[in-house]
């Protein structure tokens, strides 16, 4: 069996590097079963988080497992830059990542080393992983850093100061804005509406756009994300499943109150 089609289509990458809008969402709640319902929802993209959620490696399998035969596309944001971490969630079968808290160049490389193979990056070497469909998949050790999407998320102000040179080291594909640290380094602890915060964002958006950087956010919900694509931003999360199922159960019991 060759499953080279289905490994090396990429198509979170695909739009991403041609800037279109892509519509994500994020998964908290470490269940196949919100990840496959998430799927099957139209978004473009889903995420699953690792640094701020209660996933791990068994039930990331799981999650990717239900989600073949949609559409959608699955990111992961692991915990932290470790090349460690990053090897196994390669080798599990993710291609898209949100790297986080990247603030230079430095950083930035070492995102990029963790996702090529040796004599160019720091990734070990696996023969029979569910990435490659357990050694099934033709040449994937040989062509699969083609098809790996890379962000690097940038939270604080220093990072900023450093986007330019972070899009321009080779293998960065776009850029990713957390709002809820910077809006912390910026002095505006868990407000990210507060003006400053929100004309930060705006520049941000401004200056990727100016470099031909992919930029994407995390919204609270479908007004504040269509804010975030007038700014410029080219892919959106709208919220996440945790997020919207606290909002729709609370809203439910408190019509009955």
């Amino acid at each position: 069996m060759d499953n080279s089609e289905a490994v090396f289509h990429n198509k979170f990458k695909e739009r991403l590097t041609n800037r279109e809008r892509q519509v994500g969402i994020w998964s908290n709640l470490a269940s196949n079963i919100s990840s496959e319902i998430l799927s099957f929802a139209g978004f473009d993209w889903v995420l699953f988080d690792m640094e701020h959620a209660p996933n791990d490696i068994p039930s990331l399998i799981t999650q990717l497992q239900a989600m073949k035969g949609s559409g959608t596309s699955p990111i992961v944001r692991p915990v932290w830059n470790d090349v460690v971490e990053i090897k196994r969630l390669l080798d599990i079968g993710f291609h898209n990542f949100i790297v986080p808290f990247v603030q230079n160049v430095d950083e930035a490389k070492q995102a990029v080393s963790a996702v090529r193979y040796p004599p160019r990056g720091r990734r070990g070497v696996s023969v029979g992983a569910r990435g490659s469909s357990y050694g099934y998949t033709k040449n994937y050790w040989h062509k699969i850093e083609d098809h790996i999407g890379l962000v690097v998320q940038v939270e604080t102000l220093e990072a900023l100061d450093n986007i330019k040179e972070i899009f321009s080291v080779d293998g960065i594909d776009g850029i990713f804005v957390g709002p809820s640290d910077l809006a912390a380094s910026m002095g505006h602890l868990a407000d990210t509406g507060n003006p400053d915060v929100q004309k930060k964002l705006a520049d941000i958006a401004d200056m990727c756009n100016k470099i031909n950087a992919p930029v994407g956010i995390l919204a609270t919900g479908g007004p504040d994300g269509q804010k975030y694509f007038d700014m410029g931003y080219t892919f959106v999360g709208m919220g996440s499943d945790s997020g919207l199922f606290r909002n729709a159960t609370s809203a439910l019991a408190q019509s009955f109150k």
